[in-house]
């Protein structure tokens, strides 16, 4: 069990590098965007001589790329931080070892196969891309492969933390590790509305 969770530390390390670091491209994807929607309000306002870049279909696609891109990858930092969504009102009604027993049983046999296919049907897919070269039909689109590539890479990384989230569930439920992650008691929001409903009834 220690390899385990030692295997378990070192998934959780590489996810949360992966997910800080990439948050940043949504500033990035925020300023492509703005600079896309400016360049294409002044239109023709802008004298020839500039040398700047003007609108295109390949800075919409980066956007799409770079949130997308975002999405992915923090994805599986987002599910270490429990983060993702729940009905945490209803689950807050049950016990904390029934949740985590809920969490486990849905993590083996829901999160990990549908990740885990996820992965298989995406290699060949991005393979095929890669192989042939292929780009956007839009004119002066952008090479596609990299974005689904990001698909493959976003669903190993999500594949990897749900292996880490079973055998921190596991090793709870045994007792053998203290909760790592606070924010798995309940998600803060949840709390909020029920001291509200808890200051309707008094």
């Amino acid at each position: 069990m220690a390899g385990l969770l030692g295997l378990s530390r070192l998934i959780d390390a590489i996810n949360q590098f992966i997910g800080k670091q990439v948050s940043w491209l949504i500033l990035v994807a925020v300023l492509v965007s703005a600079y896309n929607a400016i360049i294409r309000f002044l239109g023709d306002g802008l004298p020839a001589y500039l040398p700047i870049p003007r609108a295109s279909n390949s800075l919409l696609e980066l956007q799409w790329y770079l949130y997308g891109t975002v999405f992915l990858l923090a994805s599986a930092y987002t599910l270490q931080r429990n983060e993702h969504i729940r009905i945490d009102i209803v689950s807050s009604l049950f016990t904390k070892r029934t949740r985590d027993w809920i969490d486990l049983f849905c993590h083996v046999f829901f999160l990990l196969p549908f990740v885990s296919l996820i992965v298989w049907l995406s290699w060949p897919w991005f393979q095929r891309s890669f192989i042939s070269g292929e780009i956007s039909a839009n004119a002066s689109g952008l090479i596609i492969w990299p974005a689904k590539f990001m698909v493959l890479a976003g669903f190993i990384l999500l594949t990897a933390q749900a292996v880490s989230e079973i055998v921190k569930r596991y090793a709870v439920l045994r007792g053998l590790i203290d909760e790592p992650n606070p924010q798995h008691e309940m998600h803060p929001a949840a709390e909020a509305a029920i001291e509200m409903e808890e200051k309707r009834d008094d």
